[in-house]
Parts: C-alpha cells; structure tokens; sequence
C-alpha cells in the first residue's frame, strides 16, 4: 500500500470542519422542532374522524416513510424548480428532513396517544377543562414521556440526514465542507475519518444527554 497519511492537513482544517458541524447541529434542531410540531398534528389527524385531514395525513405518513429521504430532498430542491420554484440549498434540506421526521414521529405519536387511557380525558372533561386544555395539560405531558427515547433515536438519524445537503449543493454543513476540502488537497480517508469521528460525538453526546436527561425527568 502506497498512501502515505497527512494528517496535520485534517487537524489544520478541523476549526472549518467544527464550523460546519454547527450547521450541522443547527439543520437537525430546526428540523426536529417542525417534524415534532408537524407529527403531532399529523397524529391527531390520524385519529379525527374527517376524512380530509386523515387522508392527508395517511398520504404524508406513508410518502415519507416509503420512499427515500434523498428523493423527498430532491423533490424539493429540484421538483419544484422544475415549476418554476426555487428553494436554496440550506431550507430544501431543513424541509426535506423536517417532512421526513414528521412522518415517523406521527406513527410514535399515534401509538403513544393509544398507550393513554381515554378516561384520563373523559375525567379531565368532568373537572371543566375544555378540549385544548386537557390535551396540553393530561395528555401531552404523557405522550412526550412515552415517546421521548424514541423521539432520541430520531433525533440521531435527522443528524445523519444532514449529511444529504451534499447532494444538493450545500457546502457549509460538516460533509459539504468535508467533500471540498478533499476535493481540494484528494486527502479522502484523512478527511472522512475527521468526519465520521465528528458525527460520532455529536450523536453520541446527544443520546448521553438524552439519557441524562430522562433520568431526571422521569425519575417517577
């Protein structure tokens, strides 16, 4: 074998590599937040009895679970440039994750409402609380117990995910700046492990975190 290691390149661009693990962070976070809020409601719906919002609702949980994230990425970035709407690179890829993680997040929320007795609700009804107030009050409290080390798992893939934003251009997130510093010094295994290594921490921290975390809420 003939390759001959640089690493001191790899550690020289490791504050730019660090930069992009920001960018990183900063897509899965935002992505989480909109997939949580989407997959409540995608939840609900599934649950209502209009045949509207639960047919919309079935058709997002079932496109988002059956087809490849890179195509729903794709779809946004260039699908709808192909109708004469132009999404850049950074929101194609929040969206593209964000309608990823709502749809499997709705199939944990849905069976995490059904672990909830239902005359939790009907007793809350009966203490005067209207409808809104016993689901924000009694049942999410008790649904995001119930899904909060699932909701850990998806949190870890919407970080890997990010690493998708390559494919449509994005070059400011941890593998898009990988993929330009090798594509600058061909320094590929150098710079990759770099990376790889980078995603570990990160998703290790979170799921340290996440359990540290769960210990202290949950401790009851």
């Amino acid at each position: 074998m003939n390759y001959t290691f640089h690493w001191h390149q790899a550690f020289q661009a490791l504050p730019a590599m660090l930069g992009g693990a920001l960018v990183t962070i900063e897509v899965a976070v935002l992505s989480m937040l909109i997939g949580t809020v989407c997959g409540i409601a995608l939840a609900l719906a599934r649950n209502t009895r209009n045949r509207l919002a639960r047919g919309v609702a079935t058709v997002w949980i079932e496109t988002a679970r059956n087809t490849p994230a890179l195509f729903q990425i794709y779809m946004i970035y260039f699908g709808l440039g192909s109708l004469g709407i132009f999404v850049d690179s950074f929101p194609a890829l929040l969206v593209g994750i964000a309608f990823n993680n709502a749809g499997y997040l709705a199939e944990t929320f849905r069976g995490g409402l059904r672990a909830i007795p239902p005359t939790q609700v009907r007793a809350a009804r009966s203490l005067g609380m209207s409808a809104p107030q016993a689901f924000r009050l009694i049942v999410l409290p008790q649904l995001l117990r119930t899904v909060f080390h699932p909701m850990t798992n998806q949190m870890v893939w919407a970080i890997l995910m990010t690493s998708l934003g390559v494919v449509v251009g994005l070059n400011s997130d941890l593998t898009g700046i990988t993929q330009e510093l090798n594509v600058r010094t061909f320094r590929t295994f150098e710079f990759f492990v770099m990376a790889a290594a980078i995603y570990y921490l990160i998703t290790k921290t979170v799921t340290l975190s996440a359990r540290l975390l769960a210990a202290r809420l949950f401790r009851y």
